[in-house]
């Protein structure tokens, strides 16, 4: 699985501890959602997030370093600029990482950064 990393997993100490199996692939640029650092960095609407992709066959190491299980982050699926498929990204909920972010919409935190990435073209590119 390619995934977007844009915070302590574009360290390769953090992403050997986190992963036996893994590569980075280029640097890419999430469009359409910006980075809010804090305790946890995570992603708002709006704006750009420069970062990388990582490949690795592990999503449920992934899974678990980001909390999925416990409500801290979502995985959401992204297209890629060029057509050619889509990217994994991990956005915090912002009520579990204390970000001041604002998802617009009804519903559960995933439903609204679904909608709202599927709504406003989000997409990865690579540079």
């Amino acid at each position: 699985m390619d995934v977007f990393v844009y915070g302590t997993l574009t360290d390769h100490a953090t992403t050997g501890a986190v992963l036996s199996e893994y590569e980075y692939r280029c640097s890419a640029e999430l469009v359409g959602l910006h980075r809010i650092d804090g305790r946890y960095p995570t992603l708002a609407p709006g704006g750009t997030t420069a970062g990388r992709i990582l490949a690795t066959p592990d999503v449920q190491a992934l899974d678990e370093y980001e909390g999925v299980d416990r409500g801290l982050y979502c995985r959401q699926s992204v297209p890629r600029a060029d057509g050619s498929g889509t990217v994994a990204c991990y956005v915090g909920d912002p009520d579990a990482v204390r970000a001041p972010v604002e998802w617009p919409g009804d519903g559960s935190f995933q439903h609204r950064v679904e909608r709202y990435c599927s709504e406003h073209h989000v997409v990865v590119r690579t540079v």
